[in-house]
């Protein structure tokens, strides 16, 4: 490591579970990277539900990663581990990380990260990692959605949701898009939505099942979990690919299995934290092969709500779990 950095840093972390008043700054060592990895200078941090999940006490760190909350970041390269290319120094990457990203310095695995493609400010860039990974595995690896299908996206204002709703649009899909508020429908359709219903005053079973002749769709993402999943089947079409991303309502949930078994229904489920080093590697490669020219070009790009400095983490908490953010918050050092 460069002899120019400190030894530690002031990065954010829960004191204990709780609600946003928990997170902290808090003396950390600055990290090392080891063999494939890069040390970053923090440029911005992306915000996701998991560090909430974290905060909470809900979801926990694997054993050996920092406390420091964090799962996204775009930064610069300033040293570089055994085995990395030393021409990476000076140069932008974005990163999908363990942990660590709300703080100055972060370490990140090379091959789970990017090259900032020169249209991306930093703030754009740090919003962009666990929504490619997630949108990626889960509708189009999971879920299977090809060209000429169409795909429900719930909670398609959020930071996940409105890069699912781009990415779709981009694999020429038709896409059908859920949000709470109808003020945001035009900002929805401009991103690649065919249909945005507003779901707390219209049955999005039925429009789905109109706007497609009574076919139903193809692939639903679904971040609501709890009755939307009985709901959800019942607006796919036959194969159809059931996707759970999270479980906002709730995790316990009743299907039918005869249903699942007649119109040959699937579901399916992941979260991005658990899955191995040589998956999220393999994921990277095809993100690079397939969406990032998509981000280079303009085509898609993250939507930015806010962005806040490092020391505002707990506001910026509490602004995400209020329900208005659209698109992603995004902290900086």
């Amino acid at each position: 490591m460069s002899d120019t950095l400190p030894s530690t840093m002031q990065a954010i972390v829960a004191r204990e579970p709780g609600d946003a008043s928990v997170l902290v700054l808090a003396e950390r060592p600055v990290p090392q990277p080891g063999p494939g990895e890069v040390l970053l200078r923090v440029l911005a941090a992306g915000i996701n539900r998991p560090d909430i999940m974290q905060r909470q006490g809900i979801a926990k760190p694997a054993p050996g990663v920092t406390d420091v909350l964090g799962l996204e970041v775009c930064g610069e390269v300033v040293a570089c581990g055994p085995g990395v290319d030393t021409a990476l120094r000076g140069t932008r990457r974005m990163a999908l990380v363990p942990g660590g990203g709300y703080a100055p310095w972060c370490v990140a695995a090379v091959d789970h990260s990017f090259a900032v493609p020169a249209r991306l400010s930093d703030a754009a860039a740090a919003a962009l990692p666990e929504g490619l990974f997630t949108v990626w595995h889960n509708l189009f690896e999971l879920g299977r959605l090809s060209m000429g299908e169409t795909a429900l996206i719930h909670g398609a204002t959020g930071g996940i949701g409105s890069l699912a709703v781009q990415m779709a649009h981009a694999a020429g899909c038709t896409v059908i898009a859920t949000a709470s508020d109808e003020a945001r429908f035009a900002d929805l359709k401009a991103m690649g939505a065919d249909l945005a219903v507003c779901w707390p005053t219209t049955d999005f079973v039925q429009a789905c099942l109109d706007f497609t002749g009574g076919r139903g769709v193809d692939v639903v993402l679904d971040i609501v979990g709890g009755d939307y999943v009985r709901r959800n089947l019942q607006a796919m079409a036959f194969g159809g690919r059931h996707v759970s991303l999270s479980f906002m309502q709730g995790s316990a949930v009743t299907v039918e299995l005869l249903t699942l078994m007649q119109r040959q229904l699937s579901l399916h489920s992941s979260t991005m934290r658990p899955q191995t080093h040589a998956e999220k590697a393999r994921m990277a490669q095809a993100i690079s092969r397939h969406v990032l020219p998509l981000l280079a070009s303009g085509r898609i790009a993250p939507r930015l709500h806010a962005r806040l400095p490092l020391a505002q983490a707990a506001q910026a908490h509490t602004l995400l779990e209020s329900g208005q953010v659209f698109g992603k918050l995004v902290l900086e050092p």
